[in-house]
């Protein structure tokens, strides 16, 4: 009796997830409201003014571990981006561009946040190469949580003595006016 109750549970259970019937209605419930929209262009974000830069090994471009806090002696733009990342593909080619323009006096590092690392960078950089830049990688996302950031594309500037300047959480076109007023500010 149990059997055939068990089978006829599993057959209802079975044909109850084969249909298309609409999901039921949400409960009422009080939802908070919204909080304003931010500006298109809003400012950099300077909360983390003055903080170090994490000292967390990941793979330089040459695939060898190193740590951004070891490029200190210049200003330093770090950005961190993923392969599936639309606005961050967006970006990538004006920071390739600033690298390209102002390497002398600015190091640009775009640290690539993809799981699968090499596997998936290098045919994205095939079919998109970058002239300049050479990614390093962090398949751990080791980065994420000390630079407190969740977002992708998060842009963060730090002066020739390692601290932050300011960070843009958004893509950028950082061969523009915009991004040459920021940049300025790296002392």
């Amino acid at each position: 009796m149990r059997r055939k109750a068990l089978a006829s549970f599993t057959l209802l259970a079975a044909l109850g997830g084969c249909h298309k019937q609409a999901a039921p209605a949400p409960q009422a419930q009080e939802i908070p409201a919204a909080p304003a929209a931010a500006p298109a262009h809003s400012g950099p974000d300077l909360s983390q003014k003055g903080k170090s830069i994490p000292d967390v090994e990941i793979k330089n471009a040459e695939g060898a571990p190193a740590k951004l806090s070891d490029l200190k002696g210049k200003p330093l733009l770090v950005n961190l981006w993923a392969t599936w990342c639309v606005p961050c593909i967006k970006e990538l080619p004006t920071l390739d561009a600033l690298a390209a323009r102002d390497g002398a006096k600015l190091q640009v590092v775009v640290v690539n946040e993809d799981l699968e690392g090499p596997r998936v960078v290098g045919p994205f950089l095939q079919k998109r190469p970058l002239k300049t830049l050479k990614p390093w990688m962090d398949t751990n996302n080791a980065l994420m949580i000390p630079f407190k950031t969740a977002s992708l594309p998060t842009t963060i500037l730090f002066d020739a003595n390692g601290k932050e300047v300011w960070r843009v959480s958004r893509d950028m076109d950082w061969t523009s006016k915009e991004a040459a007023a920021l940049l300025a500010q790296a002392g």
